[in-house]
């Protein structure tokens, strides 16, 4: 199981976050939980070549009543690590903001904050037992040229080899022309297509289904495809073509964070899950096994000993049926 490194679902209120995303601060505790594998986080690199940790494509903050934003790729290192606490004084020159999904900019509040970190810093610092899913992300309203993907991307990679060590590392972006040119520049960490899986268009239609998605894989050599789980649920027998191609195939998104969901997802064949609500997740996922389901009920145990919740046929008949309704609730 992966950690998405967010605070919380997207959409939800910044102040119900516990710790902002993308900090050494949420990557230690997600290291503390024995189920998370991995722990996923977005990479953009800075004007002067820096690979730094931020989701957004913005970043905003307020002087006065003045609403200042800029982007973080036209922005200096230094000043992006302006932005927020500061390291050793804990001191907030440039307050952060962000933007919600509905336009609003709302204060970025969570009860424990830290400060902005590179790429580099996230290698020294955080258990070298946590892997990482390396998001490249690029804007979605911006046509790159080669040469700046190239860039881009030799910057990340010049990090990762020289910090990497024996830390399990995967690559994965939404852009199928940044997940031709990663694979291109280097072949010893596997580089997986993020798709929304045709629960959203774009003008590219590579990023249109999940279909579309393995066969973008298919051509690009990839290894396999992480998509919105709406998208898998919606088309399970894509789950058996990218078994047939080869393919891993994990899942993000709020159904995630409803453990019977990815229960479902387990037994499907789904081979991995990135989630929010690490914590709780991970205790309700710690014992699951596949069932025999040639038998009317199946249970198994943890290897601590412990007996995970049995489950009837009747049962899982609900939770089949629960999915469809699930995927139809507002996100």
């Amino acid at each position: 199981m992966g950690m998405n490194a967010v605070g919380a679902p997207p959409g939800a209120r910044v102040g119900a976050v516990r710790e902002r995303e993308n900090t050494l601060l949420s990557f230690g505790r997600a290291a503390d939980h024995a189920a998370v594998a991995f722990v996923e986080f977005d990479v953009q690199v800075t004007k002067d070549g820096c690979p730094v940790i931020f989701h957004d494509d913005f970043i905003l903050t307020q002087r006065t009543e003045a609403l200042y934003e800029r982007r973080v790729t036209d922005l200096l290192l230094d000043e992006f690590l302006s932005y927020g606490v500061q390291k050793g004084s804990h001191k907030v020159s440039k307050p952060l903001l962000r933007r919600m999904e509905d336009g609003n900019v709302l204060a970025w509040k969570t009860e424990e904050d830290d400060s902005l970190c590179t790429l580099q810093e996230v290698f020294q610092h955080v258990s070298p037992h946590l892997g990482f899913n390396i998001e490249l992300k690029f804007d979605d309203n911006i046509i790159y040229s080669g040469g700046a993907l190239s860039y881009a991307l030799q910057a990340v990679l010049q990090v990762v080899f020289q910090y990497a060590g024996n830390r399990p590392i995967f690559f994965s972006t939404f852009q199928p022309d940044v997940a031709q040119v990663a694979r291109e520049l280097q072949s010893l960490y596997p580089v997986l297509f993020l798709t929304e899986g045709g629960t959203a268009k774009y003008d590219d239609a590579r990023r249109n289904s999940l279909d579309n998605a393995i066969r973008v894989c298919q051509e690009y050599d990839l290894h396999g495809v992480v998509s919105e789980v709406r998208g898998v649920l919606k088309n399970p027998s894509a789950i058996l073509k990218a078994q047939e191609s080869n393919l891993t195939l994990l899942t993000y998104g709020q159904l995630n964070n409803v453990w019977e969901a990815v229960y479902v997802q387990y037994l499907m064949g789904v081979n991995g899950v990135i989630v929010d609500l690490v914590e709780e997740i991970s205790n309700a996922v710690a014992d699951f096994s596949k069932p025999d389901l040639s038998q009317s009920t199946f249970s198994s145990s943890s290897g601590k000993g412990g007996m995970h919740e049995a489950f009837s046929q009747q049962q899982l008949g609900f939770l089949l049926r629960l999915i469809p309704e699930l995927i139809q609730q507002p996100h």
